[in-house]
């Protein structure tokens, strides 16, 4: 990445689309395995505390990921790691495809798609950013990679579920269409103009700009002095709830109405998928009218969004309604477009140009910590109850809110 001080070179206005279907198509393999969580128990008998497993696997290989890919990046360029992205997708999509009878393969393959969305979250948001810098305002660039990585993981799941639900060879057939889409993705990415490492320094020729920058840490986090208070206050109590909010919508509610469904779950899994990130997708250009009408803190708004879809899952406990677990997952859709894009905001803010992708790497390991929520409602319910948890869910959402609204205005 180049100095602080250097100018983006000029780029088309078009440009960011070499990177984004790469971007697209990795965030798609990563979430289309989560409405085959039930196809696998059902089909090859694998436990609940197996399917945990392979989640766990996902998750051991994202936090490496978001960590040090971006100080990756800086020194080789986004290009090389999303080309390797793509590679290791569609390894483990292969691994998935031909192994899901086997616990060890299913791991592998799980570990692997981890690495491999976690360098496309990383890379490849700030890779579209940067492709989008002078064209756009910031706000914008980063609302394109927020809007790129949640069409994938939501066209990634419905397409699974859906073909899953009703195609042949329901454990093969998601993986032959992945690897295909993958390959038109990675002709597009092989045109994307490299914005950082030794390639980019070369195109900005001699001087000041083409020196190489001093060799950072593998680990890049650092946030300045000044925004470290912010971070701590609006970023951190924010970030958790990202994907705790999607979690409760695909792993909570499916299974509270299962005995409704007739034997579609796995349909209807691809259903509230369907929902709540559409939602999330579709909330995500109105952010900035939100963040103006309430002082700038969208992501308190966010979190009452998710404290009252918790509450309408509580509810749902007790009645068990497949419609009421759709408007849940409408709420949740809400809080996560609301929180994802508001934190990518902020981090982008705080990082400049020093560690951009080094601190929206820390922003992300950090959102998926939510996923935890749904084994931790597991593990305490027959000790405390599913309802008395999920109202408690709410009640820390709200403390949450009330904290971000905090620090945004001692921070302003």
């Amino acid at each position: 990445m180049s100095n602080a001080s250097s100018k983006p070179a000029p780029r088309g206005e078009q440009a960011w689309l070499a990177a984004a279907p790469a971007v697209l198509m990795m965030a798609w393999g990563g979430n289309q395995f989560t409405p085959l969580l039930l196809l696998y128990r059902k089909v090859e008998g694998y436990s609940a505390l197996q399917v945990d497993l392979f989640f766990g696997a996902y998750i051991i290989g994202l936090i490496p990921g978001f960590l040090i890919a971006g100080s990756l990046s800086d020194r080789f360029g986004r290009k090389p790691l999303m080309i390797a992205s793509v590679a290791l997708s569609v390894a483990a999509a292969a691994v998935l495809a031909l192994g899901s009878a086997s616990p060890t393969a299913m791991m592998v393959g799980r570990l692997l798609s981890g690495v491999s969305v976690a360098v496309a979250m990383v890379v490849g948001t700030t890779w579209i950013r940067e492709l989008s810098t002078g064209t756009v305002p910031p706000a914008v660039a980063a609302r394109r990679a927020s809007l790129t990585i949640t069409a994938g993981f939501l066209l990634g799941a419905v397409a699974a579920g859906l073909l899953a639900q009703w195609a042949p060879w329901p454990t093969l057939t998601p993986y032959i269409v992945q690897l295909v889409l993958t390959a038109i993705a990675a002709a597009a990415l092989a045109r994307g103009a490299e914005t950082a490492g030794p390639r980019s320094r070369r195109t900005r020729g001699p001087g000041p700009e083409g020196e190489a920058p001093p060799r950072r840490p593998l680990v890049d986090v650092h946030i300045a002095p000044e925004h470290r208070r912010r971070f701590f206050t609006v970023v951190l109590p924010m970030a958790p709830w990202v994907f705790a909010a999607p979690a409760l919508a695909f792993a909570v509610s499916p299974a509270i109405v299962v005995e409704q469904l007739g034997g579609l779950e796995i349909a209807f899994a691809a259903l509230l998928t369907l929902v709540t990130l559409t939602v999330g997708f579709l909330i995500q250009p109105s952010v900035p009218r939100i963040a103006a009408r309430v002082g700038g803190a969208s992501g308190s708004v966010g979190l009452i969004f998710l404290a009252l879809g918790t509450l309408l899952v509580a509810g749902n406990v007790a009645v068990q309604s497949p419609l009421l677990a759709c408007a849940a997952g409408v709420l949740l859709g809400g809080a996560y477009g609301i929180c994802m894009l508001t934190g990518l905001v902020e981090v982008q803010a705080m990082a400049g140009g020093r560690n951009l992708a080094g601190l929206t790497g820390l922003y992300y390991a950090l959102t998926y910590i939510g996923f935890a929520l749904p084994a931790i409602l597991s593990a305490l319910a027959p000790t405390i109850g599913t309802i008395t948890l999920l109202v408690a869910v709410a009640a820390l959402a709200l403390g949450s809110s009330a904290l971000v609204a905090l620090g945004v205005r001692r921070t302003k």
